[in-house]
């Protein structure tokens, strides 16, 4: 994992001169900041597949589990209806998909690695539906170059290059270790993949908003690097 942890060290100065860094040196970081970014595009070609090794042994229970809010974000029917997900933005046909909506959509199951920032990897199985079926569903526009992902939790999001949110191994997670999702892991369901550091797989999952330019996000704005591929 060299190339990630060279590539990481523009985030971790980054967020040690709180968030964007010195003023005098703005220009300097955001051009660096930009080739990293075309580097890594370049190294992860999109071509690539995580698998995690056979004798690698799934984190189960001990999985790390963050998020924002001071404790595990719950859906309350309730208070906010029934839950669903507004698939919108660049898109010729906005969705509205309801968990029933996703089962129907072709499911894909993935046993794959989970890469943190903080430096360690834990393995797990993921079922859901692929970002790029969802953009193919919703038909996406050829002005789309990104996407934003939102959360209940707390208003976290993040936003990503479109090619990596329509990698393969994107998905909109419902189950985690062919169980659903528990409110720990982001039910009632999640994004996950494996060619991005943790905190961009949001949790939590309200929106997917495809856009022509990119819009940061809750960490992304506080100096950790954008593009976050592994």
């Amino acid at each position: 994992m060299i190339r990630r942890e060279i590539l990481l060290g523009a985030a971790g100065f980054l967020a040690g001169c709180n968030s964007r860094g010195p003023g005098w040196a703005s220009g300097l970081l955001d051009l660096a900041e930009s080739r990293n970014e075309r580097v890594e595009a370049w190294l992860l070609r999109h071509d690539r597949m995580d698998r995690a090794a056979a004798g690698a042994r799934d984190a189960g229970s001990a999985f790390p589990a963050y998020h924002i809010s001071d404790r595990a974000p719950v859906w309350d029917p309730a208070l906010r209806g029934t839950w669903a997900l507004e698939v919108g933005g660049a898109v010729r046909r906005p969705l509205r998909l309801t968990l029933e909506d996703l089962a129907r959509l072709p499911q894909v199951t993935q046993r794959v690695n989970h890469y943190c920032v903080e430096g360690w990897t834990a393995v797990a199985t993921w079922s859901g539906v692929r970002v790029s079926e969802l953009a193919r569903v919703a038909g996406l526009g050829p002005e789309a170059g990104f996407v934003d992902f939102e959360s209940f939790d707390a208003g976290y999001h993040e936003s990503w290059d479109l090619e990596s949110a329509l990698h393969p191994q994107t998905l909109v997670a419902t189950g985690m270790d062919r169980r659903p999702l528990g409110p720990a892991h982001g039910a009632p369901a999640r994004l996950h993949s494996p060619i991005k550091l943790g905190y961009k797989s949001v949790k939590y999952l309200t929106r997917v908003v495809f856009l022509p330019e990119r819009n940061g996000g809750y960490w992304s704005d506080q100096g950790y690097e954008w593009f976050a591929g592994t």
